[in-house]
This record gives structure tokens, sequence and C-alpha cells, in this order.
């Protein structure tokens, strides 16, 4: 089965037969790694065999990180009931970090969410870095609760003769306990912090594990370079699980809705960016692909339009406007150099994202042109690769490619050209608006402009 439609990307993936019907859902980190492993090993389980002799297609969603693969993977099995997910019971769940509802609070790794009252962080790829963070957490007395499972509470603690009269069974296990002579512990059980103090301390844990960690990463980050720079390999290590765990915690996690309509909408943009990449011979699925358009009357107020999109979608956060400043009178190619060149000439300066793929709104001319522009760009010395470059004209919609004489023909039909055309249309629509933009605030007179 040919997988080079998949990304090397986080998201999930989708096993379906030859109707379309989903049989298995999965996550992973990088996509194309983990379902070409399928295909690479000995299948061994018959199940397995069973499986992979009905796929027909593998399509996937992606995802910004493992994380948010791994909740999106969680949802869609429990909303779409594939059918091998629920002969395999897989229902794996990840861990998660929880707060418990104690008169003294204490923080646990768990993988079982219940309606205790705790509040619970997560869930989190990886169980070994979560529990390295929370291990160092403790001892550095940064969040120290108690790593206990006394069952006590503060009237215990209060009452005359503290616990040693109230709980006396428990007194005799807490004085023997290691965390209370090694330190590790605040000691609310013999009366060492209130459960005022305490409950600031529950306070300042359930901040961190929302996310509000940025000191704490930034030291410890500095702190791991110096380990390093001194070979101090394992104290680097110990702390780069440590950030691991934290960027997790920080993670942004888009909750998406999970029904049959919904996934079709997701897979259909990423089917048809498989599709381009083939078409064009691209070396990758273009994740991120930049149009840009040109919008002049006679040379006048001229202007440049930069659209990204990303998996097929508009990212309108990353859209840009130009002013064309260095070309006089009637002269598309040479604005079209002018946007190119500045667009990822400050990229490279800034060490920015290179799209997968760029396309110029015009023939083989707007192409030319852009690809000077491009060849002027040092993006070797940036250790940034060129983006592939291609262009769509209007009259006939045919797209050409740098060292390719005749233009691409695709079928009006074709979900890979109509992906050309959303990005191209997009650039018109954004440059048309703001060309009209300055037009007005010319007309209106210098005194008048903002």
């Amino acid at each position: 089965m040919n997988l080079d439609h998949i990304p090397h990307h986080p998201g999930v993936y989708l096993m379906r037969d030859r109707t379309g019907k989903i049989l298995y859902i999965g996550k992973a980190k990088d996509l194309r790694r983990r379902v070409s492993s399928y295909f690479r090993r000995d299948l061994g389980h018959p199940r397995l065999v069973v499986l992979l002799s009905a796929v027909r297609r593998i399509d996937y969603i992606p995802a910004r990180s493992e994380r948010e693969a791994l909740l999106f993977e969680r949802r869609l099995i429990h909303d779409i009931q594939p059918v091998y997910n629920v002969e395999w019971r897989d229902d794996k769940t990840y861990p998660s970090v929880k707060l418990t509802k104690e008169d003294y609070p204490r923080l646990v790794l768990t993988r079982k969410i219940e309606k205790d009252g705790g509040t619970y962080f997560g869930p989190f790829p990886e169980a070994s870095s979560v529990k390295k963070l929370l291990r160092a957490l403790r001892r550095r007395k940064i969040l120290p609760l108690r790593p206990c499972r006394f069952d006590f509470r503060e009237a215990d603690i209060v009452s005359p003769g503290g616990l040693e009269k109230s709980r006396p069974r428990l007194y005799r296990k807490v004085k023997s306990c290691l965390y209370l002579h090694t330190g590790e512990c605040p000691a609310p059980c013999v009366g060492k912090v209130s459960r005022s103090a305490y409950g600031k301390m529950a306070g300042d844990a359930r901040l961190f594990f929302s996310g509000k960690n940025l000191p704490l990463a930034s030291k410890w980050r500095r702190e791991m370079e110096r380990l390093s720079r001194k070979l101090d390999y394992e104290g680097a290590a110990d702390l780069r699980d440590r950030l691991k765990a934290v960027r997790q915690i920080e993670e942004t996690v888009r909750i998406e809705p999970a029904d049959i309509g919904s996934v079709e909408s997701r897979t259909k943009p990423t089917r048809a960016l498989g599709l381009l990449r083939e078409a064009l011979g691209l070396p990758s699925v273009p994740r991120r692909i930049e149009g840009f358009d040109i919008s002049n009357i006679q040379g006048s107020e001229p202007v440049a339009s930069l659209v990204s999109f990303e998996w097929g979608l508009p990212d309108r956060s990353a859209y840009r406007k130009f002013r064309i400043k260095s070309v006089a009178g009637q002269d598309d190619f040479a604005m079209m150099a002018e946007a190119v060149g500045r667009r990822y000439g400050r990229l490279c300066r800034e060490k920015g994202e290179i799209p997968d793929l760029v396309l110029v709104d015009g023939g083989k001319g707007q192409l030319s042109a852009a690809l000077r522009s491009l060849r002027d760009v040092d993006f070797r010395s940036a250790g940034l690769r060129a983006p592939s470059l291609a262009s769509l004209a209007k009259r006939d919609e045919e797209v050409f490619i740098p060292g390719r004489e005749e233009p691409i023909r695709l079928g009006k039909d074709s979900p890979a050209l109509h992906v050309l055309q959303r990005v191209r249309d997009e650039a018109h629509r954004f440059a048309v608006t703001y060309h009209r933009l300055r037009r007005k605030k010319s007309l209106l007179g210098p005194e008048d402009r903002s």
C-alpha cells in the first residue's frame, strides 16, 4: 500500500475498507512511521492479519501535538465504535494527574477518572516523564504536597493532643514515615503546617498543572544547558524529561466534534493534499501552502497579498499584505518578484517557518519572476529548505512548475485542483480588498490618511 500521502506529523489515522467504512482508529506522534510499521513487521497476530487484509485506504487527521491526537483518538473511538477497536477492547487509558479533594490534598498519577470531587489534569501520552516531574516538584519543594496515602482530617490534627490522641494507630504509622524524617513532606499530619498554608500550596499546584509554569520551565532549561556544558549528561537528561512533561502540561488542546460527518469533512482536505503531492511531484505532503496575488489599476497603488493554508484550510493569522515599493508603472512580474523576495528574505532572517508550497497567481511569467526571487534568497545559510513553487493560470486553470515546459492539466473535478483554486481565489480576494482600501485612502487625500 502506498503511504506517501501520510506525513511525518502527529495525528489520528483511520483504516477503511473498500466501502469507506472505518475499521480501526489509532493515534501517533509520527503518522507515517506508525502506519508504515504495520506493513514492515511480521504481523503475527491473526486478528491483525484479518484487519490489514480488509484495509483499502488509510486517511488521517492532523493534530498539533501527540496529546491532542491522543484525546481526539479517544473521542473518535468512543463516538464511532470502529469494529476492530471494539473487538480488541482497545480502550487503553492514559495517565492523568489528580489533585485530591481532601483537607490536605495530594498529587497522584492515575489512569481512572472518577466523580470524587478531585481535580484532574491531562491525560498525558507518557507516564514516565510525568512521574519524574511529580517526584522533582516534591523533592525540590516546588510543590511540596504530601505524598503519603494516610487518611486524616483537620479535626484530627487540631484536637487536644493532636493525631497522637485522636488517631493513635495512625500516629504510630506517621512516626515511622520516611517522608517525615527526610523532610520531603510538609508534615501536616503532625501540625507542622496549617491547613490554610497548605491550601495555598495546593492552589499553586492547581495553577502549575493548568499551564502557568513558565518561570520554572525557564529555570530548568538554563540549568539543563549548564549541566550539558559541564558534560553532566545524566543530570541534563533528568531536566530534559521534566521539561518534556511541562511542555505536555502547557499544550493547548482543541476538542473537536467526533461524529462521522466531522470526520469526513476533516479527512477530505488531507486526502486532496495527498493527490496534490502526487500531481505536482512534491517531496512531501504540502501541509502549509502560501499563495500570492497582485492587485493594481495601471500601476496605481500596487499591492500584493499573501494567504496561508494549513492542511488545506485558511490560516488567517498568517495572512500578510505588501505595498509594492520598488516597481514603477505596470509590471506585474516585477511586483510578484518583490513580494516573494521580501516574504522569504524576512523569514530566513527571522528563522521563520517556510511553507511546503508557494503558489502564485498567473502563468509562466509570474512563475519565472517568483523563481528568480526564491533563488536570490539564501535558504541554506539560514538552515532552511527552499519551498516548492507552482503557478495557476486563470484562463484554462493550468498549473506550471519550474523545470517543466508543458503545463499540468488537472481534471475540473480534481480535489488537487480545488485546493489550488481555493488558495488562488483567496489570495485574489485579499489583494483586491487591500487595493480598494489603498485607493480609497489615496482619493481622500494625505490629510485623511491613517
